[in-house]
């Protein structure tokens, strides 16, 4: 696997570059991703590149993802985000992933009490999907809500998903429109049980107020 980075080719600061190799495990990545307070985007909505998350300080899901994968890339892993699909109103998710020791684990960046890091006990992409699924349900019902995920995403095949100054989204409409495999069967979906009550409660627990 031929896997190179520099900072002349994305045009990377010291500062940047300082920060980025400190980040050399994927616990010290969730690490500093939980430093960041959530984007909440009082502006507007934002995709924003890893330089502009270092710069503003704030991310979201999708932001935190793409941090998340530049870090992991300069530790010579491949830089590699994962789409999971809900059901309105509910929102999707976007997630970091890595492997080690041929398993695969998760990063994210995430306000809540549920939907966080995984560990790399995962054999294949369908596990690690999964594992997000009883999480994830609307605090009010239970209702579960997660449809799908995606094939592995591969940054790489974008030349400004790293510095760029404006907000990306094409790459966000391409991760949305990628290939999704469905998480339910369809003949199961009467079976699925709504989240109980205390785990909506904790469901609701916060990290950062808006």
């Amino acid at each position: 696997m031929n896997i190179s980075l520099s900072k002349k080719m994305f045009n990377l600061s010291k500062k940047e570059i300082s920060i980025l190799k400190k980040l050399s495990t994927p616990a010290k990545i969730q690490d500093f991703l939980n430093t960041l307070p959530f984007n909440f985007e009082k502006k507007g909505e934002t995709y924003m590149s890893p330089r502009r998350v270092l710069k503003e300080k704030t991310a979201h899901c999708f932001e935190g993802a793409l941090l998340a994968s530049l870090a992991l890339y300069i530790h010579k892993q491949e830089p590699l985000i994962l789409d999971l699909k809900t059901e309105a109103p509910d929102q999707d998710h976007v997630i970091a992933l890595y492997k080690k020791n041929g398993y695969w684990g998760a990063i994210s960046k995430t306000n809540h009490s549920v939907l966080r890091f995984r560990d790399p006990i995962y054999k294949n992409i369908r596990e690690l999907a999964l594992s997000y699924f009883h999480e994830y349900f609307l605090n009010k019902n239970g209702k579960k809500t997660l449809v799908s995920y995606s094939k592995p995403f591969d940054l790489r095949k974008y030349k400004d998903w790293i510095t760029s100054e404006e907000e990306l989204q094409n790459i966000v409409d391409d991760l949305d429109n990628s290939q999704h495999f469905t998480i339910v069967p369809a003949k199961n979906k009467k079976f699925i049980r709504n989240a109980e009550k205390i785990e909506r409660v904790t469901g609701s627990i916060t990290e950062w107020k808006k």
